[in-house]
């Protein structure tokens, strides 16, 4: 590695923490990690510091961070600890900040630092009309104009935390892996579970992705992002593209745009 002019972009959703290091276009490596509330600024610096050790990365040559979060006892955490290991004032993604969409929502400031990042990449790389579906903890699906305006979307209960409320809340029901099943008839605990969970979600976001395709028009295009992203692709061809970068491709062109 050469560069001393990467960018480190971060990405911090309510469960996870995606963090991506950039030389110009080209994605050089990305980590997950929990986005836990708890860890002080020492913690997550060192946590840093360890991932690019793993990769031989000097974290030296990082001079360039950019920051979009939903978890707001993070953000001043995450400003400290860029300042101390990196040397560097992170830009974080807020209101006021270059974009390059217009963004339609009643009130844009409402709108999750994660779904404008997504609006932004997805519009750079599959032009519009477009809806991005991004499994998260919550479920979101966002719809672009040709135009590139960002111009609202849905907001669901994650597939992960929709089976973990239903084997949290009940007292005989145990954890099952999330998977498609043979028969939407289950023939024992588990089956019935998989079966309501897949099918039942499945036609969330079948329901969803149609209404919104049918107000946008036909030639819209749907990209997938998120960890639950290929859950349904064995069966039903619900996607145009699937990236599960998204976010991290968002966060570089914003913080070339500023």
């Amino acid at each position: 590695m050469t560069s001393s002019n990467l960018l480190m972009a971060i990405d911090v959703g309510n469960t996870q923490t995606q963090i991506g290091l950039f030389d110009e276009e080209v994605l050089l490596e990305n980590w997950a990690i929990s986005s836990s509330v708890y860890r002080t600024t020492d913690e997550l610096g060192i946590l840093i510091q360890e991932l690019f050790q793993s990769k031989k990365i000097d974290i030296k040559i990082v001079n360039k961070i950019i920051i979009s979060s939903v978890v707001p006892q993070l953000v001043s955490i995450l400003e400290d600890m860029t300042q101390k290991y990196f040397k560097t004032k992170p830009l974080f993604v807020r209101p006021g900040i270059k974009t390059g969409i217009t963004i339609k929502y009643d009130n844009p400031a409402e709108v999750g630092a994660d779904r404008i990042v997504n609006a932004v990449a997805g519009f750079h790389l599959y032009k519009g009309p477009l809806i991005i579906i991004d499994y998260g903890t919550a479920t979101t699906f966002d719809a672009i104009s040709d135009k590139g305006e960002y111009l609202g979307g849905a907001i669901a209960p994650g597939f992960g935390i929709t089976l973990e409320a239903l084997t949290e809340r009940t007292a005989k029901l145990p954890r099952v892996e999330p998977k498609m099943p043979q028969n939407v008839i289950g023939k024992n605990t588990t089956n019935s579970i998989q079966a309501g969970m897949f099918f039942g979600y499945r036609g969330l976001v079948k329901e969803i992705l149609e209404k919104m395709k049918k107000e946008l028009g036909p030639q819209t295009k749907i990209v997938a992002t998120g960890g639950f992203s290929s859950i349904f692709s064995e069966e039903e061809n619900f996607y145009d593209e699937k990236n599960t970068n998204l976010t991290l491709i968002g966060l570089r062109l914003i913080a070339d745009l500023n």
